[in-house]
């Protein structure tokens, strides 16, 4: 459903620590930095056409964090998103809920929130 997935950064090269961290954590790559104009992207090495992106605001204004708004990184296994929630945590985030069953979402929804070093909400879930 979605062609690609944009959140805003200050600190560009904190924001490639944390999501090279949380993204590889998934198995995807960095598949293109253009520090010079601010953004970078993301996609998976198998098949699929998502992408995502950090990017300073091209209008040259602060980045701000959306009430209400979350990025959700799907996972193929539980170990995933165990695994992509600490290297978050490791690389500068914070946590929002640790990795879990949601069963208020399904019986087969698991997953783990959490916040990237500018505030933007994640999530990594299974189902």
């Amino acid at each position: 459903m979605l062609a690609y997935a944009t959140v805003g950064v200050r600190d560009f090269d904190r924001a490639l620590v944390f999501y090279d961290a949380l993204l590889g954590a998934l198995g995807h790559v960095r598949t293109g930095t253009f520090p010079e104009d601010g953004w970078a992207g993301w996609g998976s090495v198998v098949g699929g056409r998502g992408q995502f992106y950090i990017a300073r605001p091209f209008d040259g204004q602060p980045p701000s964090v959306g009430n209400g708004s979350m990025t959700a990184f799907a996972a193929a296994f539980r170990i995933q998103v165990q695994a992509a929630h600490a290297a978050g945590l490791a690389a500068g985030g914070s946590d929002e809920g640790a990795p879990g069953p949601r069963p208020h979402y399904g019986t087969d929804f698991y997953g783990a929130y959490l916040r990237d070093p500018e505030g933007n909400k994640l999530a990594v879930v299974l189902r």
